[in-house]
């Protein structure tokens, strides 16, 4: 049974998240759909949740399947039977033991804040909309604070159970372009609403709520109601993963679209 990977691209404004549920639309349940109609039944196992509203520039999925169809053609086939707003955009034989989520060694998300007096109808689901002026210094060295190897139970929500909330931040950088404000989080992995949760400290210590020399301590602390708020989902977007061998040059391949159309993905 051949192990088929996927790289995925979606804009996730009317799915309830990546994972199937029982009366709202996914994008999991979706790609299941394209998939077993194109290759037969199979189960499509994402390399992680994105909640309701959350966009993916890049996203890996596997599964299994006895269908003889090249893997070149695959994803122009899956394509076919789906909907303009998901688009597979590469696929490779992966190794047997390859599992989507359990094979990720680490994943980057970013999060865009339209920081202007006026909204723009073209980014409506795209970023978050933020009038109050944010000062960019401060959440640079609020951010600065969240790299390293942490307990990160302070920045949480409450829903999926882990068995540890430490978790090892690689970056953690802020920039701006014009009105538009991209926090991109690089780590070994994520807590239920762990980067939005972040994106809304900073944004706390941005107009003095807290100061981002304060952040290690309440890290420390681990108490959720002390950080900043869970920012909206429309501004987060899973934007690159990294695994080891031929999925990890797929995911990396010459020739992927970075970011969204108006927006490049960071490098």
């Amino acid at each position: 049974m051949r192990n088929i990977a996927l790289k995925l691209r979606y804009d996730g404004s009317r799915y309830h998240g990546w994972q199937v549920q029982k009366n709202e639309i996914s994008v999991c349940e979706t790609m299941e759909r394209a998939v077993e109609a194109t290759c037969g039944k199979a189960h499509v196992i994402g390399c992680g949740r994105t909640d309701a509203g959350v966009h993916a520039n890049r996203y890996c999925a596997n599964f299994r399947t006895d269908s003889t169809i090249p893997v070149e053609r695959i994803p122009l086939a899956i394509n076919s039977r789906l909907p303009m707003d998901i688009a597979v955009l590469d696929a490779v034989e992966a190794p047997e033991d390859f599992n989507a989520i359990g094979s990720c060694i680490k994943k980057e998300y970013i999060y865009r804040i339209h920081n202007a007096n006026i909204r723009d109808p073209f980014l409506e689901d795209r970023v978050c909309f933020y009038p109050q002026r944010l000062d960019l210094e401060r959440m640079k060295r609020a951010a600065e604070a969240f790299v390293g190897t942490h307990d990160f139970k302070a920045v949480r929500s409450v829903g999926t159970e882990t068995k540890t909330t430490v978790r090892t931040v690689h970056w953690c950088d802020v920039s701006k372009q014009d009105d538009l404000i991209t926090v991109a989080i690089c780590a070994d992995g994520f807590l239920y609403n762990m980067c939005r949760a972040i994106v809304g400290t900073l944004v706390y210590a941005s107009y003095g709520k807290l100061e981002p020399e304060e952040i290690p301590e309440l890290l420390e602390l681990g108490d959720r109601r002390l950080t900043g708020p869970t920012m909206p989902p429309q501004g987060l977007y899973m934007n690159r993963l990294w695994y080891d061998g031929i999925v990890g040059e797929m995911m990396m391949r010459d020739g992927t679209p970075d970011g969204d159309p108006l927006h490049p993905v960071i490098e």
